[in-house]
């Protein structure tokens, strides 16, 4: 286990307690001085002009992919688990995002959803003028959570296969024996039965819409007019870009407070939802 816990100490631990104790501190990188401000970076954080877009585009962009991530990937696993002829190809059509490099994935996207790209050259095809995808005020964003549910949806969908599969067939057989359609088996026996990977999907898929850097950084930019600067996004400006590494502390142990009390919140709800926990 050794290996492991220096691991941890070093590249967890570490620089969590790092970032915790910068949060509170005003670095000069020019000259190298660390100087104690208290909670001032915080109250900036608070009245900063920039805040209200940031949290508005990240509590949208986190609803919006995880709803429809775990939509989608339910849905096709339903359809996927059915006997029928040609389901492992598209299984593997489905999953095989999952596994392609995510910068090459997203600058792929990006020359599609260019103004004069693919996705624009179809649309114009059929007659249809499409907008300037990822620098519309309404379309950026949706442009994102789109790109972003593509790549990764494969991923959840191969998870709820599974639970499909570990389905008593008895359950469903004696449902149907009692008269129950195919909406109430869902709802009644299949729905509770994979609940425990509903959980695990969730909290996956919310804990990583919150830390989507890449996709901002190479389709938008945060832009335009901060309506896709979702949190993390907005860290790396303050750190890097600004060189303002107090305050951008500050945004990064404000984003790790949020990530774990959603996750505390879903993990005490279980026990309303999972079915062994009842």
């Amino acid at each position: 286990m050794l290996p492991q816990t220096l691991g941890f100490l070093a590249f967890v631990l570490y620089p969590l307690i790092a970032v915790v104790y910068y949060s509170f501190h005003k670095s000069n990188v020019l000259s190298g001085v660390t100087t104690y401000v208290g909670t001032k970076n915080y109250s900036q954080l608070l009245h900063d002009p920039a805040t209200p877009s940031v949290a508005r585009a990240t509590a949208l962009f986190c609803v919006g992919l995880v709803v429809i991530n775990i939509s989608l990937a339910l849905l096709l696993a339903l359809l996927l688990n059915q006997r029928l002829r040609g389901t492992t190809v598209f299984r593997t059509l489905f999953f095989s995002p999952v596994v392609v490099s995510l910068v090459a994935w997203t600058i792929t996207w990006n020359f599609l959803l260019q103004n004069n790209g693919g996705v624009n050259a179809l649309l114009h095809a059929v007659g249809i003028d499409g907008p300037n995808w990822l620098r519309g005020d309404d379309s950026a964003l949706v442009s994102v959570v789109i790109v972003q549910v593509f790549k990764n949806v494969g991923l959840n969908m191969v998870l709820f296969l599974a639970a499909l599969q570990g389905v008593p067939r008895s359950l469903l057989e004696a449902a149907e024996i009692d008269g129950a359609g195919a909406w109430r088996r869902f709802r009644s026996v299949i729905l509770p039965m994979i609940s425990p990977t509903t959980l695990l999907t969730t909290i996956v898929t919310i804990s990583g819409s919150l830390q989507v850097f890449a996709q901002i950084q190479i389709l938008t930019e945060g832009g335009p007019d901060n309506r896709t600067n979702v949190l993390v996004y907005f860290f790396y400006q303050q750190a890097f870009d600004n060189h303002d590494f107090g305050y951008g502390s500050a945004v990064a142990v404000v984003l790790f407070a949020i990530i774990l009390v959603l996750t505390l919140i879903q993990w005490r709800l279980r026990k309303k939802w999972v079915f062994y926990e009842s």
